[in-house]
């Protein structure tokens, strides 16, 4: 839902430091993978009940992950680099509810595996949407600049990372972030599975 709003504010900057990775040398794909490694070092962190750290990385994570798009922009979008972007996503969103439950399985365990499971129905209806898309030819008018069909919803990239900032930053509350933004899900789930339904139904 704020992913567009705060695309537009974070964009300058991020256009200007992709600017000089490319004058540099640097590839997009090698901007996606460090941002993976620190979105590892964050689930590691937070596994080791270090949630502080575990949010420096994952904020240097999807700052990361701003960059090598505007990177691959600035020099040569690949669909290799869509793949690696969209894939290593899933896995770092996966990883860190996974962090959590490892930090103390007694009482994040099941919060988290409830997390997982709206998080897998949020994955896959945005995929299969995107897949049927671009079958169709569609286009997303309110993100052209991605590598595939983005469909947006009420818990997009922006809320996550919210979500994930206070669980490192009050995670004895863990419980109530993972629940609450399941049901959040929930509605992105809804609402996507009505899209689908009523774009994909139309000859």
């Amino acid at each position: 839902m704020l992913d567009r709003s705060l695309l537009a504010v974070l964009q300058p900057p991020l256009r200007w430091a992709a600017r000089r990775l490319a004058a540099a040398g640097v590839h997009a794909d090698a901007v996606t993978l460090a941002g993976f490694v620190f979105g590892v070092a964050a689930m590691v962190a937070i596994a080791a009940s270090q949630p502080l750290a575990g949010l420096a990385g994952i904020v240097l994570s999807r700052l990361a992950d701003g960059l090598d798009g505007e990177l691959a922009r600035a020099t040569a979008p690949t669909d290799r680099g869509a793949f690696l972007d969209i894939t290593l996503d899933f896995l770092f969103y996966a990883g860190v509810p996974l962090a959590f439950a490892l930090a103390d399985p007694p009482a994040n365990a099941l919060p988290a595996a409830v997390l997982l499971a709206a998080f897998i129905g949020t994955g896959s209806t945005f995929l299969a949407f995107a897949v049927l898309a671009e079958r169709r030819g569609l286009a997303s008018s309110d993100y052209p600049s991605k590598g595939f069909f983005y469909l947006g919803g009420l818990t997009e990239g922006s809320e996550t990372i919210a979500c994930f900032a206070l669980m490192c930053l009050v995670p004895q509350h863990f419980a109530w972030w993972a629940y609450g933004f399941a049901a959040a899900c929930a509605v992105t789930i809804g609402a996507r599975l009505v899209a689908g339904w009523i774009t994909f139904g139309r000859r």
